[in-house]
């Protein structure tokens, strides 16, 4: 599976519990947690029938996050892709690293400072299509900014990125990227939507990920049984039925389920 420059190609969740988050992510989505890796400081990967869906890292002392999705995007020289980055204002938080034979990887702030990974791919690139509607798969993923514009030039200069306009509205602006995925036709895959009317005050820039359910409803009950807290209850919309969570440590994730 190859993805296209700038695409979204990984997700991982920085987690202070390791074992709850086995245990609510295998309840809520069907994954399974793989062997951790010490050599990777006790990384380890998700999958769902034996595929790469995502992975889980535990924290670790002297980190400034901790509870978090992260999703990376792919580039073919990511050191060159941080450099851009940084010349457009983003924050480096790590340099190009190896990681033995799978690829290289590099963290920024965006110059709104939301999180947001590089993976230059070796061996390993990744997880799989998005938006196949497979349940427990990546659907979508979005960047809820406050400076629209900026992000959507960030993007389309740091990333290689062409923005398409699926919206610009007062109430609705979004621009999103397509990846046309093992030779299928292009589809949207992320997005850059202006969240300045939607964000809770104080809250920053942030990418989130929507994962794929069959039922949003049952998926948002399962994920409170857990201990997980309902953000927004599920609710139709034009590309699905979405709800919010909130994991029991804290980290945020969005499903998309089917309407009816």
């Amino acid at each position: 599976m190859t993805h296209a420059t700038g695409a979204p190609c990984w997700m991982d969740l920085l987690t202070s519990d390791t074992a709850r988050a086995r245990e609510f992510y295998g309840r809520v989505f069907g994954w399974t947690g793989e062997e951790a890796s010490p050599e990777f400081g006790g990384y380890f990967m998700f999958t769902i029938d034996g595929a790469p869906v995502a992975g889980c890292m535990p924290v670790q002392p002297g980190m400034d996050l901790a509870d978090v999705w992260g999703v990376y995007l792919t580039s073919a020289d990511a050191t060159g892709t941080l450099a851009a980055a940084a010349s457009l204002g983003a924050t480096t938080r790590l340099e190009p690293m190896p990681v033995a034979d799978l690829g290289v990887q590099a963290l920024l702030d965006d110059p709104s400072g939301a999180r947001i990974g590089i993976w230059q791919p070796g061996t390993f690139a990744g997880f799989g299509p998005i938006g196949t509607g497979r349940p427990g798969t990546p659907a979508w993923f979005q960047l809820h900014a406050t400076d629209y514009p900026g992000s959507v030039h960030f993007y389309r200069d740091a990333f290689g990125w062409s923005p398409q306009v699926m919206s610009d509205t007062d109430d609705f602006r979004l621009a999103a990227l397509l990846d046309g995925q093992a030779g299928a036709p292009e589809q949207p895959v992320a997005g850059i939507m202006d969240a300045n009317a939607h964000l809770p005050a104080g809250d920053g820039a942030r990418w989130e990920i929507y994962v794929s359910v069959d039922d949003a409803d049952k998926t948002l009950a399962t994920a409170a049984e857990l201990g997980g807290t309902i953000v927004r209850e599920a609710a139709d919309t034009p590309f699905g039925r979405f709800g919010d969570v909130r994991d029991p440590m804290g980290a945020v994730f969005n499903v998309i389920g089917r309407i009816g």
